[in-house]
């Protein structure tokens, strides 16, 4: 017998708050203070979107350092300047290729690499920073809420189940058991990044693949304390060759922030055909090489992570939209 579940009703559902869905659900509030604000009828409320984020706060699952052009945000929030938590604004940058023991510096940044204009940035930071926008907005955020699977109707999607709280690791249900919600929405937006559980159910039930497989790369990064005028803030430096070999793509970056933090790593394709290759240990290699040792030397490792990365492109994105449903960010991408 299926168990009996509360229902809550939306006028729009946002599954994921990471940069795309609070982005969203950021600018659905503008949209609607506009149309209240023009007289139009009938008013609406920003209380009616609901964002959903499974960890235990915002931000829980956002470790990437980045480099940001600053564009989107720029017409997302005018001002943000002011209040944004941008580490450093991009002062240099460079390319480089390694091999083994060397760093040869391209004579020239290629144009995706130049950074100038952008500004080096802690993607945990910005998430939270967003989220308390979307909170002042008005946004109901729910965390500790994963999504567990979709309602379908019709030839669309209705809204989302959660996940069951309290079963054993058997599924069984325990003493403290409480059934997931069955929230409806009007519009679903999936921002679950990439390889969302419910983003690839309904990308192959709807049968919405785009005309290539999607690729995937992963990203190890790590945080780094170093000594006092061993990177300058604001320096940004991409790599590639070594440690990955001709029948690999990816690369690794340096980025200079303040307080003498270095945020570092390496992007690597997961469709390597050495099955004996590991993209962590690749990342390890790629410390001990003299160029990233001299700035890693005397150091503390302040925190590791990784993602997943998708990078098949334009003919690998799925088709974004359905009946009752959109799918942005990397989900979509």
């Amino acid at each position: 017998m299926p168990e009996a579940r509360e229902r809550l009703d939306a006028d729009v559902l946002i599954v994921g708050a990471g940069p795309a869905g609070l982005a969203c659900a950021l600018h659905l509030s503008r949209l609607i203070r506009q149309h209240n604000e023009s007289g139009s009828k009938p008013e609406l409320s920003a209380e009616n979107i609901y964002v959903l984020e499974k960890g235990r706060e915002i931000g829980a699952h956002q470790l990437s350092g980045a480099v940001m052009d600053p564009r989107g945000l720029a017409e997302l929030v005018p001002d943000f300047e002011k209040t944004a938590p941008l580490d450093t604004p991009v002062t240099d940058d460079a390319a480089y290729y390694l091999t083994a023991a060397s760093a040869w510096k391209l004579p020239i940044t290629p144009p995706p690499l130049r950074n100038h204009g952008n500004y080096i940035i802690s993607l945990n930071k910005l998430v939270k920073w967003l989220g308390g926008l979307v909170e002042q907005a008005g946004v109901n955020i729910f965390t500790q809420f994963a999504g567990a699977e979709l309602i379908y109707e019709g030839e669309g999607i209705a809204g989302v189940i959660t996940e069951d709280k309290g079963r054993d690791k058997e599924g069984k249900p325990k003493d403290n058991f409480t059934p997931g919600y069955e929230l409806r929405a009007k519009i679903t937006v999936l921002a679950e990044g990439p390889r969302g559980s419910l983003t690839k159910d309904l990308v192959a039930r709807k049968q919405m693949d785009g005309l290539n497989p999607q690729a995937y790369s992963i990203g190890v990064k790590e945080l780094w304390e170093v000594p006092a005028g061993r990177i300058a803030p604001g320096w940004v430096a991409h790599t590639l060759g070594w440690p990955l070999d001709s029948s690999m793509y990816g690369g690794g970056w340096i980025y200079g922030l303040r307080d003498q933090r270095v945020s570092l790593g390496l992007v690597t394709g997961l469709e390597y055909h050495n099955p004996r290759f590991d993209p962590h240990e690749a990342f390890q290699k790629f410390k001990t090489h003299p160029f990233v040792r001299r700035i890693l030397d005397g150091g503390k490792l302040v925190r590791y992570g990784a993602k997943a990365v998708p990078t098949g492109g334009w003919y690998s994105m799925p088709r974004t939209y359905l009946d009752g449903g959109l799918i942005i960010g990397d989900s979509a991408a």
